[in-house]
């Protein structure tokens, strides 16, 4: 697998990837994906579609899923940095609740592989960030929802100073972990 690296995540099925990039005094070139060199690591993803969203400092998106065919995502930033954070959903699996995060900048050439069954959030590090969300099975609008970013049962430390975070109101209004318990499982 040359030119990427691999690594196995405390969420079972979750994924840090290192990714091929190299520079010069012309700026830099990168490959963030190659469905064999995935496939050969054990990763199957198919893309369906790909977004890039664009945040200021301290803007904290998430945390999203979607209720319905779950889609797996490959995210990573081709500007600025990110704590990038994934939550397992999954009530058979050994991690259910569990949550992991993760820095990843232009800088550091990661990407990070997030399940099917995960919710995905992040919160933005720098000014003009660009979030590219490369996504494996189809959106299914009536299922799109999330679980908000500051719900105690997860517990989740974003890098955001109190009071400084900046949200969507749908994200404001999205349900606790406990409500999605209840409906959902």
């Amino acid at each position: 697998m040359s030119d990427f690296s691999f690594t196995k995540l405390g969420l079972e099925g979750a994924y840090l990837i290192e990714y091929f990039s190299v520079g010069d005094n012309r700026g830099g070139f990168s490959k963030s994906f190659e469905k064999d060199i995935y496939k050969e690591a054990g990763i199957e993803f198919s893309l369906n579609e790909t977004f890039i969203s664009i945040s200021a400092k301290n803007v904290i998106r998430g945390l999203h899923f979607q209720t319905r065919n779950p889609q797996a995502k490959l995210v990573s930033v081709p500007k600025g940095k990110v704590y990038d954070v994934i939550v397992d959903l999954r009530p058979e699996s050994l991690t259910f609740k569990k949550w992991e995060g993760y820095e990843l900048s232009d800088q550091n050439h990661r990407a990070l592989y997030v399940p099917r069954g995960f919710a995905h959030g992040f919160a933005c590090i720098e000014d003009g960030t660009l979030m590219m969300y490369q996504c494996d099975g189809p959106y299914d609008k009536e299922t799109d929802t999330g679980i908000r970013f500051d719900d105690p049962d997860i517990g989740i430390k974003w890098p955001v100073e109190d009071g400084k975070d900046i949200h969507s109101d749908r994200d404001l209004g999205l349900m606790s972990f406990k409500d999605f318990v209840e409906q959902y499982l």
